[in-house]
């Protein structure tokens, strides 16, 4: 049904030192969603689902390091003529979670959310996201660290600490009157663990043509470092570590848990 887990943001992420350092989409319906999960499982290869698997916590607490994901890989796609009709094709929405090819290297996956459209205004004031001149609600956002970062936490702005280019075009480009701009076929996407998050802030907008798909369904958490499961190949530490501890550290409660979005207006 699916290739091997890919791992999402295979490479731990770099956050600033100190100092400088899930509600529904448009709902659908439980019997709708199961509906169309149960689909994709049947009937998914390849081209449909792709299992994936989270090796950091960018995204807690709403994915968690050993989460193992089903990734809907036609829920952006462009609708077919007779498709259209059998698929609940959409665009790219604010709230959307994503799994997208990393801008600065395609070959690693990550997993953030969008909070920006194309169009759309993003600042950050004092770790408070404000878009299109509206402070948002984020009840999905997790903050673990009690001071102020210069940067991340007043956005845009001066970086106090590496930048990748695309970041830096972003910053050059698309600022206006302290706001960053999202330009055509591009989104703005960020973490919900906000505070130890490598997203747009420091790597620019994500491309359109970047996006994978959405993540579906939890089929399996298991709590293993992210050392273990960075790694391209299964190490004999971590088989070793499931032969001992596979129904102690498999998160039951999390297996076969739906995966949604939280629409921003």
């Amino acid at each position: 049904m699916a290739d091997a887990p890919v791992n999402l943001e295979a490479q731990p992420e770099a956050i600033p030192a100190k100092p400088p350092a899930i509600t529904h989409d448009h709902p659908r319906g439980a019997i709708a969603e199961w509906t169309i999960t149960i689909l994709l499982l049947l009937f998914g290869t390849t081209t449909l689902v792709q299992a994936f698997v989270i090796p950091t916590g960018s995204m807690e607490d709403t994915l968690l390091i050993g989460d193992h994901l089903l990734v809907d890989k036609l829920a952006y796609a462009p609708p077919g003529p007779v498709s259209k009709y059998v698929l609940p094709y959409s665009d790219v929405k604010r709230g959307d979670i994503i799994v997208f090819r990393y801008p600065i290297d395609i070959r690693q996956t990550f997993v953030k959310r969008v909070i920006g459209v194309p169009g759309d205004r993003v600042r950050i004031v004092n770790k408070e996201v404000f878009l299109n001149g509206s402070k948002l609600s984020e009840p999905y956002v997790y903050h673990k660290t009690d001071y102020l970062d210069s940067y991340r936490d007043n956005f845009p702005g001066e970086p106090n600490v590496r930048v990748y280019e695309p970041a830096q075009v972003m910053l050059e480009k698309n600022v206006a009157g302290g706001e960053v701009v999202v330009p055509a076929n591009s989104y703005f996407a960020m973490g919900d663990n906000r505070d130890s998050s490598l997203d747009s802030r420091y790597w620019g907008f994500v491309p359109r043509e970047n996006i994978i798909g959405k993540p579906l369904i939890i089929y399996w958490s298991y709590d293993a470092p992210t050392e273990r499961l960075a790694s391209s190949s299964i190490g004999f530490d971590h088989i070793l570590d499931l032969a001992q501890n596979f129904f102690s550290k498999t998160r039951w409660k999390r297996t076969f848990m739906l995966i949604h979005g939280h629409p921003i207006p």
